[in-house]
């Protein structure tokens, strides 16, 4: 299917608003079929960013004659950051609409520009959902070469190319481009070794010292990881829930076929990597329909640090109710696959508990914890029906 049949479940504001996600995601082509944008302002194109960086007022002059109201795409705005200033005029003296896309707001922040001050919503864009893609779905595709709209565009013979090519251009327009780390040979030790850690704990010293760098420089760098939109860290769950809890968070990277690339897997899955990568897509599946539905408010993991090896995957809450989550690449439920489950059973705000697999089994225990094929669970969160 072509990239630009993919319905996406985003939402557009009827106000300003910055859109951000990773490149690759579909963010151009989704403005572009909203039909909203009256003008465009590409900061890719190398020769007009040049001119804005000499002239931010050449801004202001290429939308003068739009009326009141109209809308305007500007796009990266990440790489000139100063533009907000002009932005924020034209919103208040001629009511211009603006979409703001980005892969990055670090430079956004780091600028000290305060992202309009409320004047724009934030949105953001997420790999492709089993609900977009519908039949087009495959989850052991997924697994393998993950749901960028840029990826799932290619043929599937050039996919692995293609996410090779995706990190290669990250590390040089992203990271040495925009020089987001001073200590660049530093950093590319450092890509691989973060995705291997891809659905664990964080251990900075551990990766500090894989990588044959500083802790501190290590921070740096999973700052910029995040602040690049390429992984998200899942806090622990702190509430007083029977025990006490592990304060180190989890890192995730957005998409599956991205963290491969960055270790260096092509190719089909191999069963070491199936788990983690499994864990790693119910987590983004998690996290876009908490932004693109409001699906839930928070979401933690759970591990005691008083039962080593005991944990729950997932705690969602909504409101002042939980719902545990376990996600398990297995096609057979094992009684020990629910021990966290179980031991998180007792806890008054958990109002359900859901066993998530690669298998075709769906049932409930006579505990009650559900189980869940991977396919219905998506389901679940796409029909709104987790709480």
């Amino acid at each position: 299917m072509l990239l630009d049949l993919y319905p996406r479940i985003l939402t557009p504001p009827k106000t300003s608003f910055f859109l951000f996600g990773p490149r690759g995601t579909g963010k151009s082509t989704w403005v572009s079929r909203l039909g909203l944008a009256r003008a465009t302002v590409d900061l890719l194109d190398e020769a007009l960013y040049q001119r804005l960086i000499a002239d931010p007022a050449l801004f202001g002059e290429r939308l003068a004659t739009l009326e009141r109201g109209a809308w305007v795409l500007v796009d990266e705005i990440q790489r000139l950051p100063q533009l907000l200033n002009e932005v924020h005029r034209l919103i208040e003296a001629r009511r211009l609409r603006f979409i703001l896309t980005g892969s990055s707001a670090r430079k956004l922040r780091h600028s000290g520009v305060n992202l309009l001050a409320g004047r724009a919503l934030v949105r953001e864009m997420h790999p492709l959902l089993p609900e977009e893609m519908g039949e087009d779905f495959d989850l052991a595709a997924a697994l393998r070469h993950g749901t960028l709209a840029l990826v799932a565009a290619a043929e599937a013979a050039e996919r692995d190319d293609r996410l090779v090519a995706y990190v290669q251009t990250y590390l040089k327009e992203e990271i040495k481009a925009e020089a987001l780390v001073r200590n660049l040979p530093g950093f590319t030790r450092f890509l691989p070794i973060a995705a291997l850690c891809h659905a664990q704990v964080l251990n900075v010293s551990s990766l500090a010292r894989d990588a044959g760098v500083q802790r501190t420089t290590v921070r740096g760098f999973l700052d910029v990881l995040e602040d690049t939109l390429f992984v998200f860290r899942l806090p622990a769950y702190e509430a007083k829930l029977r025990v006490r809890e592990r304060k180190h968070p989890k890192l995730y990277w957005v998409d599956p076929g991205i963290v491969r690339a960055a270790k260096g897997h092509v190719g089909p899955v191999g069963e070491e990597e199936r788990g983690a990568l499994f864990e790693g897509w119910v987590a983004q599946t998690l996290r876009a329909y908490r932004s693109y539905r409001r699906a839930f408010d928070e979401m933690y993991y759970w591990s005691p640090l008083e039962a080593r090896g005991l944990e729950v995957d997932f705690l969602v809450r909504a409101g002042k109710q939980l719902v545990a989550i376990e996600a398990k690449a297995s096609s057979r439920l094992r009684d020990d696959h629910l021990r966290g489950l179980r031991a998180i059973a007792g806890g008054p705000a958990v109002v359900r508990r859901l066993f998530v697999h690669l298998g075709g089994d769906r049932r409930r225990t006579p505990d009650g914890i559900e189980v869940l094929p991977a396919l219905e669970f998506a389901e679940l969160l796409a029909t709104g029906k987790l709480f």
